[in-house]
């Protein structure tokens, strides 16, 4: 159980941090309250947007 909740948490904190880190491969705003809720909320907005999923596998795709 403890095994799963630090898997989620990662891959919670990983999507933010790419997200984040790739921000301007998206077709956002480019202000830093945008990028912020965009990024927290993630999970959320990949599964109820079909846009947001594209710009946020774009973002994850960016150049690392």
């Amino acid at each position: 159980m403890n095994f799963v909740v630090i898997g989620l948490v990662g891959a919670y904190g990983y999507g933010v941090w790419r997200f984040s880190r790739n921000y301007n491969r998206t077709n956002y705003q480019r202000t830093l309250p945008t990028k912020i809720v965009l990024a927290l909320l993630w999970p959320v907005c990949y599964v109820v947007n079909a846009s947001y999923r594209q710009n946020f596998n774009r973002a994850l795709k960016g150049g690392d």
